[in-house]
């Protein structure tokens, strides 16, 4: 069983990483690393906000593979960096977080347009650092410069120590940074501090732990609901979703529980990556993993009858399991990020099946089984595709897993452990597939 330190620990680490977001959280971070450089200059210049007249940005090439191919929330579809920089400098607010842009108006629009058509915004790649969730901003303007750098987590501001001063036109300050971390990293490659988590941790503190502490995850099934009736009642990106409730969709796919999940699920993406300006809860710093790791279960609990305490405790099941993965994989990696969320909602399936901790092991050890692999070439319309996938191999896993039929240590990855096995397939994201991360953003970039 957990100590109280333990379930104290725990609790805070979902605080952390289950958070509201307003669109794709890579284009967002870096407007908010941009508004908060904005608003460093604008103290300096004593100015409620003073618009650059030049911002370098300097971002890892998962940053950049994750922003190129995104709707923007609130510019009428708009695609990819330039927009969201300069509606992060124009009228982003860096104390709303990954909801930075939540209060920007048609006006600020009007000017973020006006801004990129005047090529104020220059972006490069970052060749030096290897954290694969690297940005640094540098603005100018009235002779003055101020600088922000967001690294690790989506949240995570790196401040200096002394003032900034320039070199060669992008900058090096030759300081030592100090953390002041807005989203605390997590153990293993994202920082230390937080327990590593094993899978029967996470059993127990989702199933023991007080209701009244995991209940905030009704909010999750809130906003992520909310995000899919809105990508069903507009047309969104490749209207996925949509089109699995149409006459058609409904003639192949029937009306079955199956089916609902993965229209659900894939209207609530449809509409983020469109550039719906709806929140919708995160996990680990992805929407697409948050809806991901919520839908498919509330809407099996909701054809399940099952309670309300039960689908509080399922959401936390999924939930923190996506987080468990994500401890050793990273928040960037070339391992699609609906591998991991599709594993925490077959975990959260399974146990609204009357799933034991046993049979729970065994969904996890079939969708590592299946889905291992699955590369992530960016964030974009397409990934409700993907998380459609993902989400359908959940289902079959669990529905494998209840019935203590599972792939056994005799094939591929998979072990008899199942926290060894989850490591495999972290190993395998994280440094097997380093190489293909490369290949792909080669082939997104010069295509």
């Amino acid at each position: 069983m957990l100590t109280p330190e333990e379930q104290q620990e725990i609790l805070a680490l979902l605080h952390r990483e289950v958070v509201p977001a307003i669109g794709c959280t890579e284009p967002m971070a870096v407007a908010l690393c941009v508004a908060r450089a904005t608003e460093l200059l604008s103290a300096q210049c004593g100015a409620a906000r003073v618009l650059p007249e030049r911002i370098d940005l300097r971002l890892s090439a998962n940053i950049l593979k994750n922003a190129m191919g995104v709707g923007i929330p609130g510019t009428g579809g708009m695609v990819g960096l330039p927009i969201a920089i300069a509606l992060g400098t124009v009228g982003g607010k860096s104390c709303l977080g990954l909801e930075v842009l939540r209060d920007c108006s048609p006006a600020d629009l009007e000017a973020a347009k006006r801004y990129v058509a005047e090529e104020r915004i220059h972006i490069a790649l970052e060749e030096h650092d290897p954290d694969k969730l690297y940005i640094h901003v540098q603005v100018k303007a009235a002779g003055k410069e101020a600088e922000a750098t967001i690294k690790g987590t989506h949240t995570n501001f790196i401040e200096k120590t002394t003032p900034f001063t320039s070199r060669e036109g992008m900058g090096e300050t030759g300081a030592q940074p100090h953390e002041r971390s807005e989203a605390l990293p997590l153990t293993g490659e994202r920082g230390e501090g937080s327990p590593s988590l094993t899978l029967r941790q996470v059993y127990d503190f989702a199933t023991t732990q007080p209701l009244a502490d995991i209940a905030f995850l009704l909010e999750a099934k809130k906003l992520n609901q909310a995000a899919a009736e809105e990508g069903l009642r507009e047309n969104y990106g490749h209207q996925l979703g949509k089109t699995m409730c149409s006459p058609l969709g409904r003639g192949i796919m029937g009306d079955s529980i199956f089916s609902k999940i993965l229209s659900v699920t894939s209207c609530a993406c449809d509409a983020r990556m469109a550039g719906a300006m709806i929140p919708v809860m995160s996990n680990s710093g992805s929407g697409n993993q948050g809806i991901c790791a919520t839908m498919p279960v509330v809407v099996f609990a909701r054809e399940n009858h099952n309670t309300e305490e039960e689908l509080i405790r399922a959401l936390t099941l999924s939930h923190l399991t996506a987080i468990y993965i994500k401890q050793s994989l990273g928040c960037l990696s070339a391992l699609c990020g609906c591998v991991v969320a599709s594993t925490g909602s077959s975990t959260g399936i399974t146990y609204l099946m009357g799933g034991t901790y046993e049979q729970i092991a065994y969904s996890v050890k079939n969708m590592i089984a299946n889905l291992t692999g699955m590369i992530c070439d960016g964030a974009k319309p397409s990934c409700a595709l993907k998380l459609t996938t993902g989400v359908g191999t959940a289902v079959m896993s669990a529905m494998l897993a209840i019935q203590n039929k599972h792939v056994t240590s005799a094939e591929g990855i998979i072990e008899e452990d199942v926290d060894r096995s989850i490591h495999n397939l972290t190993s395998i994201g994280s440094r097997g597939m380093d190489e293909t991360d490369r290949f792909v953003l080669n082939i997104m970039t010069h295509k």
